[in-house]
């Protein structure tokens, strides 16, 4: 059994519709979420989150339904994305220790493991941080209380080429330490450097839901990059492959 189940997920918005989603992702693999800006990739993340309400289908964590245990899941997952939430104006010493009595399996060595590693000031306020430092600290917060699935969306938004790299390699790291690591993007050279498999998603359909080999098996022509072959099903339709 995979480590989250997305099974049959639909969302409806008077412009959009989110069709039957599903797939899986296993513990201890990168799973990167690919697809165009609007295509439903943050409208997919909050629906498994339970952030907002779906309109059918259901999504599993650990195989125990997330609407009936979201407060047990919740202490076992983090979730960044690529812009800042946090308070603005207050030291980010200040914020950990407002989060971490939320979590029993805070663990203050990985906190201050993570916040060297990202070279973080922690008298230093979020509103003071470049756009690539806040991803770190979104990131530093998510990893503080050892989740076992990390769900991040646009996490690399932002980011210079350098801290994109860097970032990626956290990645790796936490691959071999067992964690499910789930992120969207629309920059095909970071799924090419590091994932796994490949959940690719256009106007709203789960295109393909495949490891990496068998992705570039099933739809690249001969001599395409991971890059040209999504460009490539982008442009004629993407959703008409199966």
């Amino acid at each position: 059994m995979s480590i989250i189940e997305v099974c049959d997920i639909v969302k409806k918005y008077p412009s959009f519709e989110l069709k039957n989603a599903s797939f899986g992702i296993e513990g201890g693999e990168i799973t990167g979420f690919i697809g165009r800006n609007g295509a439903g990739k943050t409208t997919t993340i909050k629906t498994m989150l339970n952030l907002i309400h779906l309109d059918g289908g259901k999504v599993s964590y650990f195989g125990k339904n997330l609407t009936d245990n979201e407060v047990e899941i919740k202490k076992r997952i983090g979730y960044s994305t690529g812009t800042l939430s946090w308070y603005p104006r207050k030291k980010i010493k200040d914020i950990a220790g407002a989060i971490k009595p939320f979590y029993e399996s805070w663990d203050e060595e990985s906190y201050r493991k993570y916040l060297n590693m990202f070279g973080l000031d922690e008298m230093k306020m979020p509103v003071e941080l470049s756009e690539g430092m806040k991803v770190k600290f979104n990131l530093l917060i998510a990893l503080s209380h050892r989740a076992e699935v990390l769900i991040l969306d646009e996490p690399t938004s932002g980011l210079d080429p350098f801290s994109r790299n860097e970032l990626l390699d956290v990645f790796e790291e936490l691959k071999k330490q067992g964690v499910a690591v789930f992120f969207s993007t629309h920059i095909i050279s970071d799924i090419e450097k590091c994932a796994d498999t490949i959940v690719y998603i256009s106007k709203g359909n789960i295109v393909a839901a495949l490891s990496k080999n068998d992705f570039v098996k099933s739809y690249s022509k001969k001599g395409e990059s991971l890059e040209d072959t999504i460009l490539r099903m982008e442009s004629e339709g993407g959703a008409t492959y199966a």
